[in-house]
């Protein structure tokens, strides 16, 4: 610990001698000894000092009064002040903690670089090391970099050098190294002496394009011999992009890396919209991208991460899994990727170690297998071991998967500050502001300088004889500079140039040149003030410069992000896939129960309870899924959410529910009105969307893979629309739409172009006043035979049928048969001759079956007390588009059919008779 230079005896010799009052009366009583010899100086702090240093005092100057008197004339000993020990150490240590933060530990959230970093690739630069020049010895750039400008140890300069051409290391290497420069084992580096690194293109384009053109300022270096930059001109947040890790005193940074093409994308949108919000941002930018791959589970942590600037992700090693031996159908798995920063061969020992201690079972051998082509531990597994459980133990006890802690702390206005996303893009981007002003103002000066030049040159060429006379008349350079000064009014640069010109320069073609060049100057001068007095166009070039990096240099994306709740290992593989109820209520409680719940039900019966539910609150929806499948979850307001199935808590028929803001990230008044299982994302599936007032949107599937967490926008609704029906669909299937007057369309789905999430969508039907939407379902195309045309002299009663419920408990069948398609945007066929006071409540595609007496469909009615009816579909008649329909439920006190959903009676084990 460094004290004030005030202070010359160390903090140890102060504590370990005698007390600081007795050494001062002892020093005292010396110097008052010693008085005749000689003055004492006329200030001293009050510690112990030695008696050779009062008395090597030389001769007392001369004074206007008496040497030994104050001002007042009275005889002075001595003249102390009095330091407290504690708080001169205290100043002292947080004058050395802030010089270890701002000048070795922590990066600059402007350029993105540490001192030792920025230094590193300066001197580079000044050795001409450019990325198609040889490659020089790194010993020589450790000297020149320890000499001129960073007066440290070697290895400290030596290993930040190493870790700069490490592909693991860093996202995008800022050098080229040529040796041994150390491995992810971490083997160490060759000797500086025998390795050789220059700089990577992407340094040059990133960093040192725009150096001599004044962006930034020079400081004096150590020992003020020269000058070095005190940030580099940055083109891209590179805070961000290769990340950053120190430690200094009192406190730490981590900051993890980025992909280029998403930093790039995520700087646009900040550039255009200052407002925007994180989920904004991270649409375009989901999360880190590690240098060595691997799967980040879950958005939790990153979310965090980015809005506070501390959080902690949770990375996943890459896996196959892999057959080795055919006969005994024996498997392996290979490690294809292990998480940022952790050691291969220490994780192979380490699985190692814990095989022989009996802590992971069901593993034969391990081996490592990696080589230049890329990394490849091989995990066989014991015959008969489940290899998905030998993996889940694998992240569970060893480091295939780890966390990485970020701590994103970072030098802003000089001094150390906790930033999120948004608040490092933004300081990026002020920063960059002032680099492009800088060089635009030095390319203007530099521009009317060569301008004022050209002019002054034109002039003399205008009247060439006359100035060759006019120099011929003068006897030295001197006169004749002045004398075409004053004859044509040029300036002393004017004439000077003037006179520097070379014969060659005379002639007619040479002279279109220079005029030429005036008018090209004229117009770089006009874009340059034009750039200077427009913020925007400052913006647009900011844009432009990263975007051509992006172009240039950008690469795919190394780290998968994994849709996870949590980074727990779970317990998948031990759930059976089994069959399950999920139910939801209007207050956004959900229950998943056993279809054995609930019994057989013969039409026009009351049917059975399906448990308590609270005051005022009434079913939503009903759907059968599996409990290994994705369930999404869509709300009112056009967002998202994802979880499997499983997760939700089973519970019993009389169970109120788990509210559904215990599950998911809902937002104040937000609702679930739609619920999708999804057994697997494919390519060829998509999800129809339709809301209350009419709009209708078909979206691929896949999009959906990686919700986060916080979910993620679905669909963009009109003010006062709401989000209410989804379904899965392809291209050759249909669907059908209806309306609460009971009006109905019947179209392809591939009539529906797919759009983006955050589109609006498309009118899916002409509603009339006080109509909205009451249905959408999807009939497969695999059991549709529905003709182009409909012939209304044939009537068809066979399958599939549309079974339409109404709300006062009827219900009937219609053939497909009896509609035709009609396009979207319009009005549609009745399918339903309701009363007035009633309207459509539900619309379902059944009958997959050609016989109708080996129907298995079952549908459960819900009413808005919470009764449920089961009656087969094969008890319901078929019934034309103008018919009235059949009782399906007597609802008496129940009020109306709330919801409506199908099932297979397969689904229960044991079917009773009520």
């Amino acid at each position: 610990m460094a004290l004030s230079a005030a202070l010359r005896v160390p903090l140890p010799r102060l504590l370990r001698g005698p007390s600081l009052i007795a050494a001062a009366g002892a020093a005292s009583r010396r110097r008052a000894a010693a008085a005749a010899c000689g003055p004492t100086p006329a200030l001293r702090f009050l510690c112990a000092s030695s008696p050779s240093s009062s008395s090597s005092s030389g001769p007392a100057p001369r004074a206007s009064r008496r040497d030994g008197e104050d001002e007042d004339g009275l005889p002075v000993r001595e003249r102390v002040v009095q330091v407290e020990l504690h708080k001169e150490a205290t100043e002292a240590y947080m004058s050395y903690a802030m010089s270890v933060l701002l000048g070795r530990a922590l990066p600059d959230v402007r350029d993105g670089l540490k001192p030792v970093h920025r230094r590193i690739l300066y001197a580079m630069h000044e050795m001409g090391l450019a990325s198609r020049r040889p490659y020089r010895k790194c010993a020589r750039v450790v000297g020149e970099v320890l000499g001129k400008f960073h007066p440290h140890g070697d290895s400290a300069v030596y290993e930040t050098l190493v870790r700069m051409a490490q592909d693991f290391s860093m996202r995008y290497p800022l050098v080229q190294g040529h040796g041994n420069f150390g491995s992810v084992d971490a083997d160490p580096p060759a000797a500086m002496r025998y390795t050789e690194c220059r700089l990577d293109p992407l340094t040059e384009a990133m960093f040192l394009t725009d150096l001599e053109l004044n962006t930034v300022d020079y400081v004096p270096n150590f020992d003020n011999s020269q000058k070095e930059p005190s940030l580099l001109p940055a083109r891209v947040p590179s805070l961000l992009l290769n990340g950053s890790a120190g430690i200094a005193v009192g406190m730490a940074t981590n900051i993890p890396p980025h992909n280029l093409g998403e930093l790039v994308d995520a700087l646009s949108v900040i550039i255009q919209n200052p407002e925007a919000t994180l989920q904004e941002l991270l649409e375009c930018m989901p999360g880190p991208d590690f240098p060595t791959g691997g799967i980040i589970m879950g958005n939790d942590g990153i979310l965090e991460a980015y809005r506070t600037g501390r959080g902690r992700v949770v990375v996943r090693g890459k896996t196959e899994m892999e057959t080795i031996d055919k006969k005994s159908n024996r498997t392996a798995i290979i490690i294809k990727e292990i998480p940022y920063q952790q050691n291969k061969s220490t994780l192979v020992q380490r699985i190692a170690e814990l095989v022989e201690d009996k802590v992971l079972e069901g593993i034969s051998d391990i081996r490592d297998e990696s080589d230049r082509s890329g990394m490849r531990v091989v995990i066989e597994v014991k015959r008969g071991a489940n290899p998905a459980i030998v993996l889940n133990n694998l992240y569970r006890h060893t480091t295939l998967q780890s966390g990485f802690s970020c701590n994103m702390v970072a030098i802003l206005n000089g001094h150390p500050k906790l930033m999120g996303l948004k608040e490092i893009l933004q300081a990026f981007l002020d920063f960059r502001c002032s680099v492009i002003e800088r060089r635009a103002k030095f390319k203007l000066s530099q521009a009317l300088e060569r301008k004022h030049i050209v002019e002054g040159i034109v002039i003399g060429l205008d009247n060439l004889d006359s100035v060759i006379q006019t120099i011929r008349e003068t006897s030295n350079h001197t006169m004749a500079k002045e004398s075409l000064a004053k004859e044509y009014g040029l300036s002393e640069k004017q004439a000077e140039a003037l006179l520097d010109i070379t014969l060659r320069k005379l002639t007619s073609l040479e002279r279109k040149k220079f005029i030429d060049e005036a008018d090209s100057l004229s117009k770089s001068i006009s874009k340059l003030n034009e750039l200077l007095s427009s913020k925007k166009l400052m913006f647009q070039l900011i844009e432009q410069e990263a975007a051509d990096l992006k172009n240039k240099y950008a690469s795919p994306r190394r780290s998968f992000i994994e849709d996870s709740a949590n980074s727990e290992v779970d317990d998948m593989d031990v759930i059976p896939n089994e069959e399950m109820l999920l139910i939801l209520t209007e207050k956004g409680y959900l229950k998943r129960m056993n279809p054995n719940n609930f019994n057989l039900q013969h039409r026009g019966t009351i049917g059975r309870s399906v448990g308590k539910m609270r005051n005022n609150d009434s079913m939503s929806d009903f759907i059968v899924c599996e409990t290994h499948n994705h369930v999404l979850y869509f709300s009112d307001k056009g967002i998202v959410y994802s979880a499997r199935a499983y997760k939700i808590p089973e519970c019993t028929r009389t169970a109120a529910g788990t509210p559904l803001v215990q599950l998911l990230s809902l937002s104040d008044g937000e609702k679930i009105t739609s619920i999708v299982p999804v057994s697997k994302f494919c390519e060829d599936q998509y999800l129809v969307m339709l809301t209350v007032n009419g709009y209708i949107k078909k979206v691929p599937l896949n999009v959906f893979s990686a919700i986060r967490s916080t979910g993620i926008i679905s669909i963009r609704l009109a003010p006062g629309d709401e989000l209410k029906w989804v379904r899965l669909c392809g291209d050759d299937d249909l669907v059908a739409l209806a309306s609460q007057n009971g009006m109905v369309i019947v179209n392809t789905c591939n009539k529906l172009r797919p759009l983006s999430r955050t589109t609006k969508g498309v009118c899916a039907m002409k509603l009339k006043e006080g109509d909205k939407m009451a249905a959408m379902d999807v009939i497969p195309s695999t059991i549709h035979t529905m003709p182009e045309k409909y012939n209304t002299r044939v009537r068809d009663s066979s399958p599939p049928w549309l079974l339409f419920i109404t709300e006062n408990g009827f219900g009937k069948r219609v053939s497909l048969n009896d509609f035709r398609k009609s396009p979207f945007n319009r009005v549609g066929l009745r399918g339903y001759k309701l009363p007035e006071d009633c309207r459509l409540a539900a619309v379902f595609v059944v009958g997959e079956s050609t016989d109708d007496d080996a129907s298995d469909e079952q549908v459960v009615l819900v009413s808005q007390g919470g009764t449920v009816n089961r009656i087969m579909v094969k008890d319901i008649s078929i019934q034309g588009r103008a018919a009235k329909g059949v009782i399906l439920m007597r609802l008496e006190h129940a009020g109306k059919i709330q919801s409506a959903s199908l099932i297979s009676a397969a689904a229960a084990e044991e079917i009773m008779e009520d």
